[in-house]
């Protein structure tokens, strides 16, 4: 409502409204957990198998721990699955751009491959599991408000890889210099970010926006987008940009 001035029609004010409306709810829906912590992680005994575990009853930090014993490969079909928004077969194929065949198997071979890293690690404690993640949403936020005061050429040369690979989320591939083109743009046009979910392993980052477009385009931009990037010595070396249905 502080913005209803900025209004270059006064007949979009009811879309533009309703459109800011739908995409607070959907960032409130996104950043809901979907999955219930245990005071006690280790599995209960009327619980068959530790796939069981992990797909109901298992804690965020225990799994997100045991991720990193998983290849890149299988860590991010996991996280995608487990963490995120983007959690059906189709989607995450879609955001991965793999066939839906390898994504059920790659998760299928993590899952495995869980169980056993869940079962011999059940006595300890992973408090560095949401240290790490409230770091990334912390570099997230930063990295949009930086973009937003025009200095996110300067985030992109301090944190990313100079060779870095990135495909936009039509499919167009390029480098640093698409990355900073590209938001520079959407910000130009109106649009603007705000971060639902950041979560993190050893070297793969899921940062879930929501989108706002602007008033005097309310449909320009889809209502959310996803960030998968890849990360190599503490720098991004790939990313991948993806529109979640909506």
């Amino acid at each position: 409502m502080r913005r209803i001035g900025t209004l270059r029609d006064p007949a979009a004010a009811g879309p533009w409204l309703r459109e800011i409306v739908r995409n607070a709810c959907l960032m409130r829906l996104r950043a809901a957990r979907r999955v219930v912590p245990v005071a006690d992680p280790r599995p209960p005994a009327d619980l068959a198998t530790p796939e069981r575990v992990l797909e109901d009853h298992v804690s965020r930090d225990w799994i997100c721990h045991a991720t990193d014993s998983l290849s890149r490969a299988l860590r991010e079909v996991v996280l995608l699955r487990h963490f995120s928004d983007v959690t059906s077969y189709e989607q995450i194929a879609a955001a991965c751009r793999l066939p839906v065949g390898t994504v059920r198997s790659r998760l299928n071979q993590a899952r495995t491959k869980l169980s056993e890293a869940l079962l011999s690690t059940t006595d300890r404690a992973y408090d560095d599991a949401d240290a790490r993640n409230a770091a990334s949403a912390r570099e997230a936020t930063d990295a949009v408000a930086a973009a937003r005061r025009g200095e996110f050429a300067g985030v992109v040369a301090d944190r990313w890889a100079p060779d870095l690979r990135m495909t936009s989320g039509q499919g167009f591939q390029g480098g640093p210099g698409m990355a900073v083109a590209g938001m520079e743009a959407d910000l130009a046009y109106g649009v603007r970010r705000h971060l639902v979910n950041a979560i993190t392993s050893r070297d793969f980052t899921v940062w879930e926006m929501a989108m706002v477009s602007p008033s005097h385009d309310p449909r320009h931009c889809p209502p959310a987008v996803v960030w998968l990037m890849s990360h190599d010595e503490g720098r991004v070396d790939r990313l991948r940009l993806f529109f979640p249905a909506n």
